[in-house]
């Protein structure tokens, strides 16, 4: 399209004569520039740069080519209109000239004129032209700021972040608007509803089921005129939005323009926040109750390692204590039990004295994770019939014991002493809750457990089981009840330490422990333990069993406590062994150094400035061949240590036993003699 040059000069083409000096000095004279013009295509050029009007003889085109001309006119801009004034002759104008028709389809706009004409007709059409061609600038102008301001609106419309439709109401037969279409959108409009080319369509061909909510709440802005703000989720798409909405003026237009965003991140995290708030107060009660449970068990947990210090520290002293104690009672029952009964029996209640002070440290240890587990293959079946006389003792005879020790059964993985004393706590409790009359059922069974069993790995096992017919526990007592310290028995009745002793065994052994209660029915303790794959072992000789004589042996005894000194030397004496005696380890050093000729050296583990195994370390170094046993009060015999332990307090059985193996005899028959650990 041609682009026209603004100018308020004239141009004339006249070629005849004077015509186009004399034309160019009345419009000069007049006030307006003109430019006369050789001929058309001169005039072509001069159009390109810009004229208000053309003045043009009718014989200046009559027969000339006017296809260049025509071109020009055809390719002006729209606002432009070119005006000319033709000069005819002949009478002049379409009336008498018809012949002048075919000027106005090439010229278009185009006045003509008459000659003969005075100048002032002349000039009077001139600025006439010139009003007109000043009217198409203005015009020009106009459009060019509506396009600009058109093109800033189509850059904004295409490039806002905020979703942008505008909708053309349509009213129905009965005078009402009940649906619109999109006229417009912008690309924003898919991003924020997730809704493709809606551009045409009505509402209920977009959102079929919501259609006539939105008609509701944009009808009123098209008939009041009121803009609105509001919140809507667009179900369609899970949408929520948040929107404006305001007439398009005029009224007439029928039109309602909406712009929006899509908020539905925003919105997610208003109502987490406020879900969050309204469950604040509630957290904050778990969170406390939590941390209650926590120091709880943190107390809980100190207790238990001030259990271990205390048991781990005055072990030593009190098996220190009881083994002069258990010894000389077991010398005195050897020598007197046989020849008077009477003595037999005081004897006899004294060693069961001195028997309970030892499990209870015992348990003490073991609850504190302090006693180690002497485990291997068990006959339960023996076990319990073993424990028979013990546990009829025990619970009374008011209570009826049911004993069914599952004969035949394989053996379990266990520490028989541990498990005795664990079976022993229970049949206790179960006497306790019957209050001393009942039925106690202690029974032994094979079970196989399967993959669903909980914290019990899957496998076979012996499931030892104690039954009473007391009065059972509530389930908040049952779910207490293997807490370390808790009791429902009355004071100085219970330590609250027997279940979780029999608790912790059985996980340090492999194997489980459940319990099982009904208020007003009794309660079932069962303890599992694994099946073992080797055979069981027998069980140990009887204690009271006479000690076989065997041969001499030169033992040095090692012991800072002159008490137990003196009756583990009367215990290896009665033997038939030599003891030479030293009250610590560098009194032990100073006799071997002298020259003294011993077999073996037993010492005592705890002692000041050299313990037992410093000791033990030093005579390897100097005397290789020497053996050397550890006695000690502390851990159940199981240090660290690569050295033979015997664990206090010991009966003169053990002691036997300990010393035959250290030196290389066996079970009291002499072997060939080696100095050797």
């Amino acid at each position: 399209m041609k682009r026209t040059t603004l100018s308020e000069r004239a141009l004339i083409l006249a070629p005849r004569g004077r015509d186009a000096a004399i034309a160019s000095n009345m419009l000069r004279e007049g006030g307006i520039e003109a430019m006369p013009c050789d001929d058309l295509q001169h005039l072509v050029v001069e159009l390109d740069k810009g004229a208000a009007f053309v003045l043009i003889t009718e014989e200046a085109i009559a027969h000339a080519d006017l296809h260049g001309l025509a071109a020009w006119i055809d390719d002006q801009q729209e606002w432009s209109d070119l005006p000319f004034v033709l000069l005819t002759n002949r009478g002049g104008g379409l009336e008498r000239n018809p012949a002048a028709g075919r000027y106005l389809d090439v010229l278009g706009n185009v006045t003509f004129l008459e000659r003969p004409f005075h100048p002032t007709t002349l000039l009077s059409l001139a600025k006439s032209a010139l009003r007109g061609r000043k009217r198409q600038y203005e015009a020009r102008a106009t459009l060019e700021n509506l396009r600009d301001s058109e093109e800033r609106f189509r850059t904004l419309f295409e490039t806002m972040d905020e979703g942008f439709t505008v909708l053309k109401f349509i009213e129905g037969p009965d005078g009402q608007f009940n649906d619109y279409t999109h006229l417009q959108t912008n690309p924003a409009y898919e991003r924020h509803t997730g809704i493709k080319a809606v551009v045409g369509k009505h509402i209920s061909e977009v959102v079929p089921d919501e259609a006539d909510g939105w008609l509701e709440l944009l009808r009123p802005v098209l008939l009041t005129g009121e803009a609105i703000r509001f919140d809507r989720e667009l179900e369609a798409t899970h949408r929520h939005l948040e929107l404006a909405a305001f007439r398009v003026e005029p009224a007439s237009r029928r039109e309602v323009a909406v712009i929006f965003q899509d908020v539905t991140a925003r919105k997610q995290a208003e109502r987490e926040l406020k879900d969050l708030n309204q469950t604040l107060e509630r957290r904050v009660e778990e969170e406390v109750a939590q941390r209650e449970i926590a120091t709880s068990q943190l107390h809980e947990a100190q207790k238990l390692e001030t259990i271990g210090q205390l048991t781990g520290g005055v072990a030593h002293d009190i098996n220190n204590l009881l083994t002069p104690i258990t010894g000389a009672l077991d010398l005195l029952n050897r020598r007197y039990s046989a020849d008077d009964p009477r003595m037999a029996r005081l004897l006899d209640g004294a060693l069961q004295s001195a028997e309970r002070a030892k499990i209870l440290v015992s348990r003490l240890l073991g609850f504190a994770r302090r006693q180690a587990l002497e485990t291997h293959a068990v006959d339960i079946a023996s076990l319990l019939e073993g424990m028979r006389d013990l546990v009829v003792s025990s619970i009374g005879s008011a209570v009826e014991l049911r004993l069914s020790p599952g004969h035949g059964l394989p053996a379990a993985v266990a520490d028989p002493n541990q498990l005795e004393l664990a079976l022993l706590n229970l049949c206790v409790n179960a006497r306790d809750a019957m209050d001393g009359a009942g039925v106690l059922t202690v029974a032994a069974e094979h079970a196989v457990v399967g993959p669903d069993r909980g914290k019990l790995k899957p496998g076979a096992y012996i499931r030892i089981s104690v039954i009473d017919t007391g009065e059972g526990m509530s389930p908040a007592t049952l779910a207490r009840a293997v807490e370390p310290f808790f009791s429902t028995k009355g004071i100085g009745k219970g330590t609250g330490l027997g279940l979780s002793m029999v608790h912790g065994l059985a996980a340090q052994l492999g194997g489980a422990f459940d319990l099982s209660s009904v208020v007003g029915q009794g309660t079932r303790a069962d303890l599992y333990l694994p099946v073992a794959q080797a055979a069981a072992r027998p069980l140990g000789p009887i204690r009271n069993e006479v000690v076989a004589p065997i041969r001499k042996l030169e033992v040095l005894l090692v012991d800072d406590e002159d008490l137990v000194r003196a009756g583990t030397a009367e215990m290896l004496r009665e033997i038939g062994h030599t003891v030479h005696q030293a009250s610590g380890g560098a009194q032990a050093l100073a006799m071997l150094a002298a020259g003294l000729q011993v077999d073996a050296v037993i010492t005592d583990y705890m002692m000041p400035r050299m313990n037992g195994a410093e000791l033990a370390e030093r005579i390897e170094k100097r005397y290789p061949a020497l053996s050397v046993m550890i006695v000690t009060g502390y851990s159940g015999g199981d240090l660290e240590l690569k050295v033979p332990q015997l664990a206090k307090p010991f009966r003169q059985a053990d002691l036997s036993a300990a010393l035959n193996r250290l030196v290389g005899l066996d079970d009291g028959k002499v072997v060939p003699f080696k100095r050797s650990r």
